[in-house]
Parts: structure tokens; sequence; C-alpha cells
């Protein structure tokens, strides 16, 4: 019964016409949407307005949620689910906005077995059958290409994706059958292998560093830069490139030569 509801109220209000203050907040704040093809932008309209209505959005430290805020971050959320059916992010209850960056406690493990605690400032995080948490300023500059390939809606929903098969962010999301376990976990592992060495020996990169630190971030830095960087990626990791087309069921490098 409850599914059914649910359905029948995505219907009516996809039923609805799109307003059209909102395609101009898309054509200012996001600029993957110019890339899409009519098929696509349709499929991340209906699915930005799903993600607004059913999520709790709330304003942090003062800052009040507007429309603006809203289509911007559900836009670049959407980009994940262009090549899935029903798929809304169902584990996220709330989407918390900040008007900056934020401070958040935070445990370090030590070689000795001692932990240390503290405190530091976060741009977003992503909590299991929990919130993702955003600064405003960043969310904005990864939809206009303005955070030299960085996406921070990008990095946190996709932890949400990886979540989805379980508590523990270990860069496997749900896999289906779009891709085998094993390719996955053989190209991932090998590239954040490859990821590891090259950091620690001062090399440059095409992915951040920040996705050495553990499997799980490195399977988000890798879906930013599938994003933001997909012509780069297809020429110097190319196998990650096409597990992550396999698995998105997208071409984002396809898109910059139509």
């Amino acid at each position: 019964m409850f599914d059914w509801l649910k359905r029948r109220r995505r219907s009516r209000l996809l039923a609805t016409p799109f307003p059209d203050e909102w395609v101009e907040i898309l054509r200012r704040n996001v600029r993957h949407y110019a890339r899409l093809n009519e098929a696509e932008q349709s499929k991340l309209r209906d699915d930005l307005r799903i993600l607004i209505a059913e999520k709790n959005w709330e304003g942090c430290r003062g800052l009040t949620i507007d429309d603006e805020m809203k289509v911007t971050i559900a836009a670049q959320a959407s980009l994940l689910l262009l090549g899935f059916r029903d798929k809304y992010f169902d584990l996220v209850q709330s989407i918390l906005v900040y008007p900056d960056a934020f401070v958040a406690p935070e445990r370090t493990g030590l070689d000795s077995g001692l932990v240390l605690e503290g405190w530091s400032s976060n741009e977003g995080e992503a909590w299991y059958r929990g919130p993702v948490v955003l600064s405003w300023p960043d969310a904005l500059a990864g939809g206009r290409g303005e955070s030299n390939g960085d996406n921070l809606v990008v990095h946190e929903f996709t932890h949400q994706l990886d979540m989805e098969s379980g508590a523990v962010i270990d860069g496997t999301p749900l896999l289906d059958k779009r891709v085998p376990h094993e390719r996955w976990q053989r190209v991932l592992h090998a590239e954040f292998e490859r990821l590891i060495r090259d950091c620690r020996r001062g090399r440059e990169t095409l992915l951040d560093c920040y996705g050495a630190t553990d499997i799980g971030e490195f399977f988000a830095v890798a879906v930013e830069c599938f994003f933001e960087q997909p012509s780069r990626m297809r020429d110097r990791h190319s196998d990650l490139y096409h597990l992550l087309c396999e698995f998105f069921q997208q071409d984002p490098a396809a898109r910059l030569r139509s």
C-alpha cells in the first residue's frame, strides 16, 4: 500500500508543469544540464523534483533554504541517477545546508592504539540512513564547474550510493547485474593502489589524493572525476572509466563530443 501511494504521489507531482524559473536555475548553476540530451534533461528534471519533494531540507546556522539551493543541489545528485529507474536515494532522510564550511567532531586512530579526538572543518558529510550535509558555497561552485574538478554534491551522494549495500562505506554499491562483483573489486582496488603509490611518491595525479585515504573515499573521488573530467579520465584511467560507464549507464566523455 505504501509503495502504491508513493507512486501515485510521484505521478501527480510529475504531471504538473516544471517551473520556468527552475529551468533558469539549471542553466545558470548546473553546467552539466546543457550537455544532456532532451531525454536526459527530462529525466533529471523529474528526478530532482522527487528529491526536492521527498527529502527534508534544512538550513543550518541561520541559512534560509530557497528554491535555488534545492534545485542546484538536487540536480547534481540526480546526475548520478540518470541510468537508474525508480532510484531516489531512499536512505537519505534530510539534506542539511550550511552557509559555509562547518565544524564537526573527528576521531583519528593511531598505530599505538590511541585515538585522537578533536574538531575539523568540513564541506560535506554523508550519514547512513541519515542526512547529507553540505556547504552551500561549495555545492554551488561544484555545480557551476568552479571547483577545479571537484564536485561536493556528487561526492557525498556517491557515499550514499555506496551505503545502499550496507552501513560501511567500502567502495562497493549495489551492483545488481550491471557489473560483475569480481571485476568491480579488481579494477577499483588496482586503481586505488595505483593512486596510493603515486601520491606517496609525489607524482602528478588526475584523481585527487584524498581518494588514497581509503577505498570508500577513492570511489567517491573517482565518480567526481568521471563526471567532471571525463575525457581525461577515459584517457588516463580507461579501465576505471569504462567500469563506471557500465555502472552508471552513462558516458560523460561522449557528451562533450556531441
